[in-house]
């Protein structure tokens, strides 16, 4: 009431309006076309990979270029990318939640001549700055965690896995010759902020040994409380221990509740648990956030180390390349490729992809996968991973 008393009307938010306190209204940011034509969209389709045609009841069209981008972007690659927009689209550009960048125009002609000028925007070494695709039955563009880059917790890169594997699916990003959609997605560690479980393919990296405990410098860098408090396995527990025959606070930790998840680092520089040779890639498929077809689904365990191989991660690419080929070969049409492995069975899954089945493999989130693999009738083991 007090900012009604004060002449606020409810109504009319941006009446007498004299500060730019705030965020102006998203329909400011809206294309022409796109503001005179909400509510009235009457259908639309995917011309080719990488473009899309929108119809609406007026009989307004508008044309959508789809652009694959890194996350992590220069201010030279976002300039270049406004210069576009403002050649072509009235100024008007949006990014998608993977990454892309879309390009609107609301005419074929401008269609064709920005998509010849994208086409032919390269980097130096020879790579597209705008490719386009990410439509349809094809490889959309990853998402990924920030990696070595930025994060204090990863086991494995972001944005070098996520450059070698687009390369390898390139050709599945430019077409739609799949049976269906593949979203791949990274997290480069399992406090997961990139949603892998729900991907097609989620890489995702993984410790595999406990923090170092830095007891020699742990009591003055470090507020004991909350290393013990931020463990959610209670694998920490306040310690005084001898340091050249003076006697400091510190923690040990219990390596048998230990998940590697790195939030006594988050609160503790002294406990590191980055490690050369226990950090790697666990590798997961299945996932899916749509109800087409059939009910949303996490990914499963697949492939239960691949150690870092930077620059270029040899292993996971082939492995990830081996995986894709082998469905697009044997799925039906609409497919997706968690609903592929179940109709064909999980075991036989493993089989006709050459992987390995472990312990590790096919955990439902629940118990540990031991526990669990023959929950229900569907799971059979055949000669191949007995």
């Amino acid at each position: 009431m007090a900012f009604i008393s004060s002449g606020y009307n409810p109504s009319k938010p941006m009446e007498d309006r004299i500060t730019d306190i705030g965020p102006r209204s998203f329909e400011d940011f809206y294309p022409p076309v796109i503001k005179k034509n909400k509510g009235k969209w009457d259908y639309h389709e995917i011309l080719k990979p990488g473009i899309l045609v929108h119809v609406s009841e007026t009989g307004d069209k508008v044309f959508t270029v789809r652009c694959g981008t890194a996350r992590l972007m220069t201010v030279s690659l976002i300039r270049e990318a406004c210069d576009i927009a403002d050649k072509y689209c009235g100024g008007h550009l949006r990014f998608t939640t993977r990454n892309n960048i879309e390009f609107m125009v609301d005419n074929e002609k401008t269609l064709n001549e920005m998509v010849a000028d994208l086409s032919g925007r390269k980097f130096a070494g020879g790579s597209f700055k705008f490719p386009i695709g990410g439509t349809g039955a094809g490889i959309s563009n990853i998402v990924h965690t920030q990696g070595w880059v930025h994060c204090h917790t990863p086991a494995t890169d972001a944005s070098g896995p996520v450059k070698a594997v687009m390369d390898e699916m390139f050709e599945y990003f430019q077409s739609m010759s799949l049976p269906a959609m593949v979203r791949i997605s990274l997290a480069c560690c399992l406090n997961m902020c990139g949603a892998v479980h729900c991907s097609d393919i989620g890489i995702v990296g993984i410790h595999r040994k406990p923090p170092i405990v830095e007891t020699e410098i742990l009591d003055n860098i470090c507020e004991i409380p909350l290393a013990v408090a931020a463990c959610p396995t209670g694998a920490i527990k306040p310690s005084k221990l001898e340091v050249e025959g003076k006697k400091v606070n510190s923690v040990v930790v219990n390596p048998e509740r230990c998940m590697y998840c790195g939030n006594c680092y988050t609160m503790c520089p002294a406990m590191p648990l980055a490690s050369g040779q226990g950090d790697g890639i666990v590798l997961m498929v299945g996932g899916k956030v749509s109800n087409r077809i059939s009910m949303p689904k996490f990914s499963k365990v697949v492939v239960a180390y691949i150690p870092n191989e930077p620059p270029r991660w040899p292993t996971l690419t082939k492995t990830i390349k081996h995986i894709v080929e082998v469905y697009a070969k044997n799925a039906k049409k609409y497919e997706r490729l968690g609903e592929w492995a179940e109709r064909i069975g999980w075991e036989k899954f493993f089989e006709v992809c050459g992987l390995e089945f472990s312990h590790h493999c096919i955990d439902d989130f629940r118990d540990p996968a031991y526990y669990t693999w023959r929950q229900s009738t569907q799971f059979k083991f055949t000669s191949h991973v007995e």
